[in-house]
């Protein structure tokens, strides 16, 4: 069977994506051109890219093991999604067929091939019929009436070939297991590492990538020349050369509580005390390891939390981006709307923020009690 798989391509400008290669080493012309132009057109993130060279690979996988072309096969995609789910390279011929992909991978692999289907549309590659097979045409009467908008009632386009799966929900560190986790760190600049990532919710490669100038901790940054009010961290995209980076190109302004605040002038001293930490401008440096002075590289998150939640005991690893589930669950729990913590996440959609958007019992019971109980007027 001919191998596709995905690869990874560091341009000119530094800029990397991902592309999906054939088996003799080559780049895939038509999946190329459009990783490309998610990379840099559309303004994706790597990862984006890497999810759907992935996908891609798997699509011409098929295409090619079944012997059909991926321009015609958009009616029988309903066999590429059973393929997906059961076929199994390393089974025994005869064996009962096992699930191989759960339905949530399988959808992820579909909406790739989508927008996959949909660029070379437009771009003249495929008929556009091609988008016939891909969508069903629905009523929208059972949407409600702010997801409509001011459009009459009428007709929606709707995926096909998406399995049911389960609702998706996020692993979010809890209160308890970050205090233990504070509890087990050795050093200020650790301290400061676990409190970014749950006060204000970055990302590894975001808070590995700042730099002194991008913290603002003083009542009144105006006289910084900034125009945000009251402490905040700036995420800005470097190309960096501990590799770090942001995720989207767009720039954000988090507030900071007194919490981090304090925990970075803790930090300083510890870091300051250090000539070669105190020659570099990233906030994050090496101090107990490696090249001393260095900037941390986004690894080295990983390697701390794995450590932090042994010491600690805890039942289970905490992962860096757990803090960050934990920060934005707590965030609406203390009632912020979706686009607020759209904002401070720095997504590029309500879709991404949405997920964090659900409720447990005792939210429901509140809500319950806070509605006022009626009375008798003057009684």
């Amino acid at each position: 069977m001919c191998a596709f798989r995905s690869f990874a391509v560091r341009l000119p400008s530094g800029e990397r994506y991902w592309t999906v290669l054939d088996s003799a080493c080559r780049p895939v012309p038509e999946a190329d051109e459009w990783l490309l132009h998610v990379r840099l057109g559309q303004d994706r993130a790597e990862s984006t890219t890497q999810a759907y060279a992935t996908a891609l690979a798997l699509l011409l996988q098929w295409c090619t093991a079944t012997g059909r072309d991926w321009r015609t096969v958009m009616g029988e995609l309903g066999r590429f999604v059973f393929w997906l789910r059961y076929y199994d390279p390393d089974g025994e011929p005869g064996a009962p067929r096992r699930v191989v992909r759960n339905a949530g991978r399988v959808n992820a692999v579909m909406a790739a091939v989508r927008e996959f289907v949909r660029y070379a549309v437009t771009v003249g590659m495929v008929a556009s019929r091609a988008l016939d097979a891909l969508y069903d045409t629905v009523e929208d009467t059972d949407l409600p009436a702010d997801v409509r908008g001011e459009r009459p009632t009428g007709v929606r386009s709707r995926p096909r070939h998406r399995l049911s799966a389960p609702e998706r929900t996020v692993e979010a560190a809890t209160d308890e297991e970050v205090l233990a986790l504070l509890r087990a760190c050795r050093s200020a600049r650790d301290r400061f590492i676990v409190l970014a990532l749950w006060r204000i919710g970055h990302r590894r490669g975001e808070v590995t990538g700042l730099r002194l100038e991008d913290v603002h901790f003083v009542p009144d940054s105006t006289r910084l020349g900034c125009p945000e009010r009251g402490e905040h961290v700036h995420v800005r995209r470097r190309d960096n050369p501990n590799k770090a980076m942001a995720k989207s190109r767009r720039s954000r302004a988090v507030p900071a509580d007194w919490l981090l605040v304090q925990a970075f002038d803790q930090y300083l001293i510890e870091r300051n005390a250090c000539g070669p930490a105190r020659r570099c401008d990233f906030v994050l440096v090496n101090l107990f390891r490696g090249e001393i002075g260095a900037p941390m590289r986004p690894a080295a998150i990983n390697e701390l939390f794995e450590a932090l939640s042994r010491r600690a005991r805890l039942s289970r690893t905490v992962r860096p981006h757990m803090l960050r589930h934990g920060f934005a669950t707590n965030i609406i729990a203390a009632g912020a709307t979706v686009d607020e913590l759209k904002e401070l996440l720095g997504h590029s959609s309500f879709t991404s923020s949405e997920v964090y958007v659900h409720t447990d019992r005792q939210r429901l019971r509140d809500a319950v009690d806070r509605v006022g109980t009626p009375r008798p007027a003057g009684g």
